[in-house]
This record gives structure tokens, sequence and C-alpha cells, in this order.
């Protein structure tokens, strides 16, 4: 009995005592919300990458755009700097450096995890891009659409379909990922876990909550990607 009394005084001093919950569902806010931006933002960044680079690999031999060459590199540069360097350092250098007069936490959360995760996103894009069959490109073409409407019509639709299970992946780690966010202050739901452990000294039950909640968030997005890729592919039959 001393184990299920001890149990429930900690259940009591993290959620009940002074209404501690709330703390927890604001904090669960400020992590969705990040994660949602930086998603949107990583998505746009991935895309225009995506498109750039993989523009610059089918030119043919002998007609090489040097404004697009030059595009091209600096793609290059910012996708190899963004995934060789860690995510923690990211963030502290965007917070400390860049924007050091700025308070703003959760736009410039958004910003480095958005920057973070649009290299990602590109690699994936560009991969699903090169992949597609020339014809479609050739078909769009030949109907009088530009490059770029070939692309925003044609091909990006179907890249978007055939590579819907690697974005789900890369937005279940961001989700994960945004924990980090505790290190510039921003009272995610990690950071409330950690602020009520140092109120109550007890780490159990405010730490195996949260992992609780992003298991939950986790299987969630996992059910939700896996319905959509049955419901596309079904209408494809």
């Amino acid at each position: 009995m001393d184990f299920w009394t001890n149990l429930a005084d900690q259940f009591n001093q993290a959620f009940i005592v002074g209404d501690r919950w709330i703390l927890y569902i604001q904090g669960l806010g400020t992590t969705l919300l990040v994660t949602v931006l930086a998603l949107f933002l990583g998505v746009i960044l991935g895309v225009l990458v995506a498109v750039i680079r993989a523009a610059h690999d089918q030119q043919k031999l002998g007609r090489v755009n040097p404004w697009l060459s030059l595009l091209n590199g600096l793609c290059r540069v910012y996708v190899t700097v963004i995934r060789g360097t860690p995510m923690m350092v990211q963030l502290l250098i965007m917070y400390l450096v860049i924007f050091s007069s700025s308070r703003n936490q959760i736009g410039v959360a958004m910003l480095a995890f958005g920057i973070n995760s649009g290299a990602y996103a590109s690699e994936i894009i560009r991969g699903g891009i090169m992949a597609m069959d020339p014809g479609q490109m050739e078909a769009g073409r030949s109907l009088g659409f530009s490059y770029s409407s070939t692309m925003r019509l044609i091909i990006i639709p179907q890249v978007l379909k055939m590579i819907l299970p690697s974005l789900g992946n890369e937005l279940i780690t961001l989700l994960k990922e945004t924990s980090i966010v505790t290190v510039i202050g921003l009272r995610d739901i990690t950071k409330v876990a950690l602020l009520i452990q140092g109120k109550t000294y007890q780490a159990f039950m405010p730490l195996i909550a949260i992992a609780l909640v992003y298991l939950a968030l986790v299987m969630l997005l996992t059910w939700a990607f896996s319905g959509l890729e049955r419901r596309l592919r079904a209408n494809e039959r």
C-alpha cells in the first residue's frame, strides 16, 4: 500500500496541486504550435530547394544556366551546413547570435526548426522528383506548360504522394525534436515537466506523463499518415 500511496501523492503533486494540469495543456499547445509553424516553413523551403537542385541536375549537356548553377551551389551549402550541425547548436545560434535582441522565443524556434526541417525535406522531395519518369515533364511541356507550371501542376503533386511516408517520418522527428526548445527558455510541455519536477523534487510522474503524451501524438500521426496513404492508393485504382 505504501507504493500506491506514494504514487497517488506524486500524481497529486504533479497534476492536481495548484491546477498544474493546466500548465501541461499550455505547454502542449506551445509544442504543437512550434511544430506546425516549422513544418509549414520546412515544406516551403524543401520544395523550393528541391526544385532548384532537380532543375540543375536535369539540365542538358552544353546548356548550363549560370544563375541556376549559382542557386544550386547556395542550396547545396545550405543543405550541407544544416545537416552537418546539431539542431541544438542551430537553435542556440539563432536565439543568442542572430536574434540576440529579440525575445520572441516562438518565432525564433519556428525559424530554427523550419530551416532545419527544410534541409531534410528538400532531399526527400528531390529524390522523389529525380525518380519521376522524364516523360511526365516532356508531356507537360508539350502541352504548352512552362517548367514551373509543369512542376507545380503535374510533378510536385505526384511526388508528394510518392514521398508521403518519408514526410510523415520527418514530421514525427520534428515533433520530438521540439523538446530541445527548453534551452532557450520556451515553456513547451518538456519545460513544464522540468519546472514541476523542480518544485516537487519528484521526476517520475511529470517525465512519464510527457513521455506518454509524445507517444500518443506519434501514434496518432502514424495512424493519420497510414490512413491518408491508403486513401491515396485507393484513388489510384
